[in-house]
């Protein structure tokens, strides 16, 4: 049986150095309006503002930039529903490395033409019938490319980890953090970072009502597999938890939660209106959690990771005229 090695706080400080001068270092922005409404203090740290337009550059640099010569020389293939893709794309073409890339057939038409326009060769697959980490390990395999999965990969994880890393460095101890949730990278990285900065601070993740492989996985003590879920947030359209992701988040998250589309599409509104930032779906699963709760955080000192902002206009403009 293999023992895997869990990341821990020394490889999120670590990537946090490995990727200084890559990626951006994100605004943590605030609103009144929020701050009355919670009575309480409220941070939003916008990864839609990240290179690539989400938190996922990150997890794709530090993992890349730890490739061996061989490894760079051979390529890297991995499968996403399109924000992990665009970001292997842009690492690997800052590294000068081919990048192969599985993405589903319905996958954001936006999402796919960035990925192609970093230089990934786009592999197309279903979804609802095909497997595509069977696609992934097949041309890994055949080809001699590193697969670098979009959640449960150590390097990965610590990459994520250092968006809640920034936020605490900035405003200090948080009371709550929300993270979104879909596969997990984003949420095990930042547990990581807030467990040793912030050593009381409640920690959850936010996922699709339905798709709430999370929670029930949380709830039983394993990891349960799901359909593809059907949500507007794409980017948590995962089927479960990884082996590395799974039990960080047992050992270091208060509890999963989960809301639905209506409410992530308010929560983009409000957004939009009150706050002038374009967000895709899933990186509103934080906040509209955080609202559906906002009793409990009274007087509380308030942090909520925007996941990114890559969603395609006229899309966004439907659900913003909802």
């Amino acid at each position: 049986m293999t023992i895997l090695q869990l990341p821990g706080w020394a490889d999120v400080a670590a990537a946090a150095q490995r990727i200084e001068g890559y990626a951006h270092r994100t605004p943590v922005m605030t609103s009144r309006t929020v701050n009355e409404a919670f009575a309480a203090d409220v941070f939003f740290k916008c990864e839609n503002f990240q290179r690539m337009g989400a938190f996922k550059f990150r997890g794709a640099m530090n993992a890349l930039s730890q490739f061996s010569p061989e490894q760079r020389a051979a390529g890297v293939v991995t499968f996403s529903s399109g924000n992990h893709a665009q970001a292997i794309a842009l690492a690997a073409k800052l590294l000068d490395i081919p990048a192969t890339i599985i993405m589903p057939h319905d996958a954001p038409a936006a999402k796919v033409a960035a990925t192609r326009g970093y230089g990934g060769n786009v592999v197309v697959y279903d979804r609802y019938t095909e497997d595509r980490e069977h696609i992934g390990r097949e041309l890994a395999e055949k080809h001699r490319l590193t697969l670098i999965p979009p959640y449960d990969h150590p390097h990965v994880i610590a990459g994520q980890g250092t968006a809640a890393k920034e936020l605490i460095d900035e405003v200090g101890a948080l009371d709550v953090l929300f993270v979104c949730l879909g596969g997990g990278g984003l949420l095990s990285g930042s547990a990581l970072a807030a467990r040793h900065l912030a050593p009381e601070c409640e920690i959850y993740g936010v996922e699709p009502e339905a798709g709430n492989d999370g929670q029930q996985s949380f709830r039983t003590g394993q990891i349960v597999h799901i359909d593809t879920p059907k949500t507007i947030a794409d980017g948590a359209q995962t089927q479960h938890l990884g082996q590395y992701t799974f039990p960080l988040i047992q050992q270091n998250v208060d509890d999963i939660l989960t809301v639905a589309d209506d409410e992530l599409i308010a929560s983009m509104k409000f957004l939009a209106e009150r706050m002038k930032i374009v967000v895709e779906p899933t990186g509103c699963l934080g906040f509209a959690a955080a609202r559906a709760r906002k009793e409990s955080l009274q007087g509380k000192k308030v942090g909520i990771i925007i996941s990114g902002g890559n969603v395609d206009i006229s899309r966004y403009a439907e659900f913003i005229a909802s």
